[in-house]
């Protein structure tokens, strides 16, 4: 059991959280996937934990708390807490219930589905039934969620509204350790602000600090007094990482940098539309499109699973080779849409084309050829993933569904896919578990792109992506549009939507031409209908 040093007994100077040598294996074969890493956190402070995709910054979360997957192991290092060490197993559950909040990088996972939203925020917190509601009433207000949502469950959820309520979830008994895997990944702009200022506000907060991973260098820039950088060589050999040991100084981490963060004006949204980005691609990235559309929309109605509209009488057109961007605020039933058109959950009303002809609203309806010709890379990437298949099982299965393609060219393929999402063929091995979040999206792009689709449905295609990463497959997205395909994103990235050749707008339950200007400082978006279907795991 982790004993409690009185604060009389810290010296001012202390961390509240340190780490030192903090080093992950994976059990079966003991290769490294977290070199040693050293760290401290004190009072007040936040540490921002940046780097690339796969370096390895969420299984450092883990190991802190020790909350590793199976298959990881924690084979050196110590933690300590106020001083104290906090050993492995029961006194580290009995410290993370006592002193942490924790929002892990895919919040919908660590939801009870069929809980509701109040029950599922209170849990953790000690006071009386009366206490407990006005806490939950304040931190849902506090994150801009809608007092209705308190009744819904957690399976009825947008991602948006779950990463949220887990962050309310993580912040409801007040932690005095408070760790946090990508907050603002996939929300709009408004919505991001709102959970920067409930991070901000523990900045200075005596007995408190923050531990944050990010890929968003500004927000890293506005939060951290200091930063950790780790570096992608992610899953380097262990002899590797022990010959680097030997030669680097304990006072960082073996892999990365921990820096003093200079302190930076907060971020606000901006109240008119944004100035052209240096850089900017142009709007007509890509071939032209053709004008036959191989998608279309013709009155397309969505409704939440209570009968409440989500979109009324919608048209779209996705022709060969273009791309297509559909932005709105968090909840407003982009997700839903996808899944409408992907057909996994069909729309209320209305009608789709696929190269002319209808399409059948469901998937049990569809035969092979529209299974093959419409794919969609979820933006779940835990619920797109089966858990018991690999990364190379995973890709394999749509060339063998659709091509029929043998065992042997099987793998060579596989390799070739997982290549050109940005990812090393050694990965094919491994399991969701495994990988990071970054790693398991281009996964389930690599996925989507294996039945070689006429039409491309992307949610979020650059979350929890590194601006190289991210770089990389919007780069790829677009080569493959020389080809005919057809790229429908769902974004609140600027940089994504930038490379569509037209955009639309999803809010007040219509589809509108363009992007509106960002709502103002701290005014939540209108959440009322919001709504997403839960994805489905690959056979």
């Amino acid at each position: 059991m982790t004993a409690r040093v009185p604060d009389e007994f810290v010296p001012p100077n202390a961390p509240l959280l340190a780490a030192e040598g903090l080093t992950v294996r994976r059990a079966p074969d003991e290769a490294t996937v977290l070199p040693p890493v050293d760290l401290r956190v004190g009072p007040g402070e936040v540490l921002a934990v940046t780097g690339a995709s796969g370096a390895g910054k969420s299984t450092l979360l883990r190991a802190l708390l020790d909350v590793l997957p199976d298959g990881l192991h924690r084979a050196a290092g110590t933690v300590r807490w106020r001083g104290a060490t906090v050993p492995q197993g029961r006194a580290a559950r009995r410290w993370r219930r006592a002193r942490c909040g924790w929002l892990a990088q895919d919040p919908g996972a660590a939801l009870h589905p069929l809980w509701r939203v109040d029950r599922l925020i209170g849990e953790e917190f000690t006071g009386d039934a009366a206490a407990r509601a006005r806490r939950v009433e304040a931190l849902m207000d506090r994150l801009g969620l809608a007092p209705g949502l308190a009744s819904r469950r957690a399976g009825e959820l947008s991602g948006g509204q779950a990463q949220r309520v887990a962050l309310a979830r993580a912040l409801c008994a007040e932690p005095e350790l408070l760790v946090l895997d990508e907050p603002t990944s996939a929300l709009d702009r408004a919505t991001a602000g709102l959970v920067t200022e409930a991070v901000r506000s523990l900045r200075g907060a005596p007995g408190r600090c923050v531990v944050l991973v990010t890929h968003d260098a500004r927000l890293a820039a506005e939060l951290a007094d200091r930063t950790l950088v780790l570096s992608a060589d992610a899953g380097t050999a262990s002899s590797r990482a022990d010959a680097a040991a030997r030669h680097t100084p304990r006072a960082t981490a073996v892999r990365g940098r921990m820096t003093r963060t200079p302190r930076k004006e907060p971020l606000r949204p901006p109240t008119g539309p944004a100035p052209p980005r240096a850089g900017r691609p142009p709007r007509t990235a890509g071939p032209a499109p053709t004008a036959a559309p191989v998608l279309s929309a013709r009155g397309l109605t969505l409704l939440t699973p209570d009968g409440t509209p989500l979109l009324d009488a919608g048209d779209l057109d996705l022709p060969a080779g273009g791309w297509l961007a559909v932005t709105g605020p968090s909840g407003s039933g982009k997700t839903t849409l996808l899944h409408a058109l992907a057909g996994r959950r069909p729309p209320a009303d209305g009608q789709l084309l696929l190269h002319g002809r209808p399409l059948p609203a469901g998937t049990r309806s569809r035969d092979r050829r529209t299974l093959r010709a419409v794919q969609l890379a979820g933006q779940d990437t835990v619920a797109e993933l089966n858990p018991a298949h690999t990364a190379g099982r995973a890709v394999a299965r749509p060339l063998k569904v659709f091509h029929g393609t043998t065992a042997a060219a099987g793998r060579e393929r596989v390799r070739e896919l997982l290549e050109a999402v940005g990812l090393p063929a050694g990965l094919a091995g491994r399991r969701p578990v495994a990988l990071s979040g970054g790693q398991r999206r281009r996964v389930v792009l690599a996925r989507a792109l294996a039945a070689d689709p006429d039409v491309l449905l992307l949610d979020e295609p650059t979350a929890g992506l590194d601006p190289d990463s991210a770089r990389h497959v919007l780069d790829l997205l677009d080569r493959l549009r020389e080809n005919g395909l057809a790229v429908l994103t769902v974004t609140h990235d600027a940089d994504t939507a930038d490379r569509a050749d037209r955009v639309l707008h999803l809010t007040g339950r219509r589809l509108a031409p363009g992007c509106p200007a960002p709502l103002p400082s701290g005014h939540p978006p209108d959440e009322r209908t919001e709504y997403s279907g839960v994805p489905r795991h690959d056979g």
